[in-house]
């Protein structure tokens, strides 16, 4: 029996809980497939992972990345961003439009989808800008962009919001046509100018300028709107209130085809978190009151908001170390998302492990109409697995991470659970805190 596996070779992960449910069962994998599942089993020449009674899930799926090539290598690139998601447990990852250039044409999707493929470390999927240059003034080449080789399945300005209300209702006729997905950073702009906090009792004792709930929300609901007339559907990034919570379960239950992710960090830190002045907590939108994060809890639980995203995003040391006003918002999250999740959403049993399948993995995928991943783990299916001990606690450190940048608001804090393998198409990408790169 070989020590470690090769892309190739068949796998025999040993003595797992599969949703964390049940008896201790083996899982065969061969020629990218799951090809048995059963107690005892055994296979000549397969590599063995023994799984020590840890539980096995489907690969993640992150529909909001933020990997920074081109343009700010000096931060992230798709080579470092790859290795942290599958430490994360990660098989795919959706790469955010907002870089430089800006990813508004078939030739830059196509470049970050071939970069992804080359590193193989996980399934890099680009997000194509709305708008050229991230302007909201003229629609990008969706089409384009559709049917180049990345077959770019989802469109976002994310960074900026799709102001204009004509701008983004052409954007969801198009996007019907194409069968694409339109994900909205729900901002109205003349809200927030000068914002760098969110608006409540924190902020005005800090002095720093708020940022209102109504920003947000009164984006989400005229899009609910749009979405309503144009008889298709939209996503919003990265949820933050209890409005917005409330106004996509008013929309569902009209039947508006519309979609939530939220945030590891919005489920977990408030705006008290700001009393440091330290930049790290600075985020768009921003870390918002306890009363918040309580809701957007009980909205992932109840299925209302749909997924779990990251919105990773790397900063340089000089965009942090600054004044709180001058620095850049963002936040790693590859890496401890899944510690977070568990924390917040599964010790407290709002969330089973089953369900943590279903916000971290299958409702993302199907959101995007992903055919190979978010997949049950069944006998047939894609081998995009992401085995967890559940029991291990492990300290945050960002100088630990493979991300080129330390911009984490975890830093110090002891959080449950870790990622001990990553298989994509039965290729183990990460296995015991190593990654195990083509």
């Amino acid at each position: 029996m070989r020590d470690s596996p090769n892309p190739s070779a068949a796998v025999l992960i040993t003595q797992v809980h599969l949703y964390g449910e049940g008896d201790l069962v083996d899982v065969l994998v061969d020629d990218g497939q799951v090809a048995d599942i059963g107690a005892g089993l055994s296979a000549e020449d397969a590599s063995v992972i023994d799984g020590r009674g840890g539980i096995l899930l489907p690969g993640f799926v992150d529909l909001h990345t933020h990997l920074r090539e081109p343009g700010r290598e000096d931060t992230e690139t798709i080579a470092t961003g790859s290795a942290a998601a599958a430490l994360g447990g990660y098989t795919a990852v959706f790469a955010m439009a907002n870089t430089d250039p800006v990813a508004d044409s078939a030739l830059i999707t196509d470049h970050v989808w071939r970069r992804g493929q080359e590193i193989g470390l996980v399934d890099v999927h680009p997000v194509g800008a709305v708008t050229v240059g991230l302007k909201g003034k003229q629609l990008a080449e969706l089409g384009a962009m559709a049917s180049g080789e990345a077959r770019v399945r989802m469109f976002s300005d994310d960074g900026l919001c799709v102001e204009d209300p004509l701008i983004m209702r052409r954007a969801l006729e198009y996007a019907r046509g194409l069968g694409v997905l339109i994900a909205q950073h729900a901002e109205e702009p003349r809200l927030t100018v000068g914002a760098v906090a969110h608006e409540g009792a924190a902020a005005a004792k800090l002095g720093l300028t708020g940022w209102p709930r109504a920003a947000e929300e009164s984006i989400v609901a005229r899009d609910a709107l749009l979405a309503r007339d144009a008889g298709y559907r939209v996503h919003i990034c990265h949820a933050s209130t209890a409005g917005t919570a409330e106004l996509v379960k008013w929309a569902k239950s009209q039947g508006i085809q519309i979609t939530a992710e939220v945030t590891p960090h919005h489920l977990m830190l408030d705006d008290s978190r700001l009393e440091t002045y330290d930049a790290v907590n600075k985020v768009n939108p921003p870390l918002r009151e306890n009363s918040d994060v309580s809701a957007l809890r009980r909205a992932l639980a109840e299925g209302v908001i749909d997924c779990v995203a990251t919105d990773h995003a790397p900063h340089a040391a000089q965009d942090k170390c600054c004044e709180f006003a001058a620095a850049r918002p963002g936040m790693l999250g590859l890496q401890t998302a899944l510690s977070i999740v568990i924390d917040v959403m599964v010790k407290p049993g709002l969330l089973s492990w089953r369900d943590v399948a279903r916000v971290m993995s299958e409702r993302p995928a199907q959101i995007v109409g992903l055919p190979d991943q978010g997949r049950p783990i069944a006998v047939g299916e894609p081998a995009n697995l992401v085995m967890v001990d559940p029991d291990v606690e492990w300290i945050v450190r960002g100088d630990d991470f493979v991300s080129i940048s330390d911009n984490t608001p975890f830093e110090g804090l002891t959080l449950p659970g870790q990622v001990r393998m990553t298989m994509l198409r039965g290729r183990v990408t990460a296995q015991e805190g190593k990654v195990n790169p083509l």
